[in-house]
């Protein structure tokens, strides 16, 4: 049974729906208000407020604290600086995806690591033998996600001393609030403008309190799981268990993944020191499979709906309900995150394609169920993300 998490006295006032899920043994609100539409376009043109403490947390300290992490991921570890984030997968010695998630360096031999699933076991695992201190903070720190256009003004109103300005994408900044440390990276789930502030669980109402004070005049409004959901979609970031499968839990070899039918090709250091899949990875560079985007055909949507006298009812939360893609006639793979996007004003998919279908431009049919009738819709092969603005990466200069 899910229990209250550590900004329960603050969200539950405002989850006027009374409609929460289960994230990770924890309520989350799945929307605030009637409309999720509103949360999301609050992201999208000024600023939204999601508490995404559910997240597995673990410190890695001590002289081989890099040495772990780089045995890990498929980043190169090294490389990471003082102040960055690093996302990454990590590996079964099989090359398959275990799970995925952040790297923050902390401080020369201190590594925060953030996971959907729990890792402890095999962080201490691929840690054994090693110098390190591998501790579960998950119930030790809470974490806001402040997100959109308006959330960079947001915080400088809190914290003037701090460079926001200067901040660059994937990068951190540590201070204090009401004496208690605080982190401040530059990242979140929902492609665009946004940071995550990490401290202490007794902290964290009042400073979601100072937040939402603070953007009153900027738009802001809390963000539930169903706009997430959808802001996550458009930003092409992958979700465990939806668009791939961890290898701890898949059933049969078909339901595993590798880093480059992921699309996370670019995240594997191959000519890094040993970490664990790499070997195998090498004999799995060129995927039989890969995850795209997928832009669906309008007029194919109308033409299926019509024929019921209907207009196209796809618009709404996004969906996790996977349907097949075809081409020539023949299954080609499957589609497993489907939305219309609100702000691009398309119906779009992230998928999961055979590699001789999987380039940019290529055509292909996706499964449509109208009036409880399959029909099939073309769609056109597109690199994600579908929403990447500008601003989410900008720096000031001066």
């Amino acid at each position: 049974m899910p229990i209250p998490g550590p900004l329960h006295s603050r969200i539950a006032p405002l989850c006027t729906t009374q409609e929460w899920r289960d994230w990770s043994g924890y309520l989350c609100p799945a929307t605030y208000q009637p409309s999720h539409e509103v949360e999301y376009f609050a992201v999208r043109n000024a600023a939204g407020l999601i508490d995404v403490s559910p997240l597995y947390k673990y410190e890695l300290r001590g002289p081989d604290a890099g040495r772990l992490a780089d045995r890990l991921l498929t980043r190169d570890v090294s490389k990471c600086r003082v102040g960055q984030v690093l996302y990454s997968p990590w590996c079964d010695e099989d090359g398959y995806v275990i799970d995925d998630g952040t790297l923050a360096r902390l401080g020369s031999d201190h590594y925060r690591l953030t996971a959907a699933d729990p890792s402890l076991r095999w962080l201490q695992d691929v840690g054994y033998g090693m110098d390190v201190e591998i501790e579960d903070v998950s119930t030790r720190l809470a974490a806001l996600a402040l997100q959109g256009p308006n959330s960079r003004a947001i915080l400088e109103s809190l914290f003037s001393n701090l460079s926001l300005g200067q901040l660059g994408y994937y990068r951190l900044l540590q201070t204090k609030f009401k004496d208690a440390p605080l982190t401040v990276t530059r990242t979140g789930y929902t492609g665009d403008l946004g940071y995550e502030l990490w401290l202490p669980p007794e902290h964290a109402p009042a400073l979601w309190d100072r937040l939402m004070d603070a953007g009153r005049g900027y738009g802001l409004l809390p963000v539930g799981l169903a706009a997430l959901d959808m802001l996550r979609v458009e930003a092409g970031l992958l979700l465990i268990e939806v668009d791939y499968t961890s290898s701890n839990h898949a059933h049969i070899p078909a339901q595993k993944s590798t880093p480059y039918e992921l699309g996370l090709g670019w995240t594997v250091a191959a000519n890094k020191a040993d970490f664990i899949g790499r070997h195998s990875l090498q004999a799995l560079a060129q995927p039989a499979q890969q995850l795209v985007g997928l832009a669906v055909s309008w007029p194919d949507l109308e033409r299926e709906f019509g024929k019921v006298g209907l207009p196209p009812q796809v618009a709404g939360r996004a969906s996790r309900t996977p349907v097949p893609l075809y081409a020539g006639g023949r299954h080609v793979g499957q589609a497993t995150s489907l939305m219309f996007s609100p702000i691009l004003k398309t119906y779009i998919a992230l998928a999961t394609l055979d590699s001789q279908y999987a380039q940019p431009g290529s055509d292909v049919e996706i499964e449509i169920t109208v009036e409880y009738v399959r029909g099939r819709a073309g769609a056109k092969v597109v690199k994600p993300p579908f929403y990447d603005p500008p601003h989410k990466k900008a720096v000031q200069r001066g």
